[in-house]
């Protein structure tokens, strides 16, 4: 099993505007740029490859020493698809796609192993409100079609039917935690995932 990993960035200067209120433009920039870095540092030790259509993003994904899908005016739906369809073709059997507003991420090749028992189905991280979808695992070629924004998780489960595969859904405290709006940036303490995540830390 070959499993790589698909980075959605959106432009660092134009991320995360509902953090306007908390935040100047200057400070969201960066916030973006580090989030996105440790959600690539959890891919470790897979294969990661950032989708983007900002030059700067591109610049900041070389110098990180992944490789960058190039994908100007698809939208992120067909920013994932052509990111999943790249690492396909260069050999992935099973494909993480994680977004890159997770500070908390960790363990996104643990969660990439194929389930035992079902070994083709689909894995979904969703958020922490079961709305959105933060990180999904498919296997190569299933023909998968995204459909992010409001709603997503549902939507993705709906699409695995389609095709007849499986879910598998993992509650995960730390991929769960996305950062959308100004509270978000409360991250839990320590304690609170534990609680969260409970003995297997999910």
């Amino acid at each position: 099993m070959t499993a790589a990993v698909v980075v959605p960035v959106k432009a660092f200067h134009a991320a995360k505007v509902r953090l306007a209120a908390a935040l100047d433009p200057a400070a969201r920039a960066a916030l973006a740029r580090s989030m996105a870095a440790h959600v690539v540092a959890a891919a470790a030790p897979l294969a990661v490859t950032v989708v983007c259509d900002d030059p700067v993003v591109a610049d900041w994904a070389t110098g990180l020493g992944v490789t960058v899908g190039w994908t100007p005016g698809l939208g992120l739906d067909g920013a994932v698809e052509a990111g999943v369809a790249a690492v396909e073709a260069a050999g992935a059997t099973r494909v993480v796609v994680a977004h890159a507003d997770l500070p908390l991420a960790r363990g996104l090749a643990t969660l990439a192993q194929p389930d035992a028992a079902e070994p083709t189905s689909i894995t979904i991280v969703p958020d922490r409100h079961a709305e959105g979808t933060n990180v999904i695992v498919l296997p190569a070629g299933c023909g998968f079609r995204f459909a992010y924004g409001p709603g997503s998780f549902a939507r993705h489960r709906v699409e695995a039917a389609r095709l007849g595969l499986a879910v598998r859904v993992v509650h995960d405290a730390r991929l769960g935690w996305d950062v959308d709006l100004p509270g978000d940036l409360d991250l839990p303490t320590d304690a609170e995932l534990a609680r969260a995540c409970g003995p297997s830390g999910r």
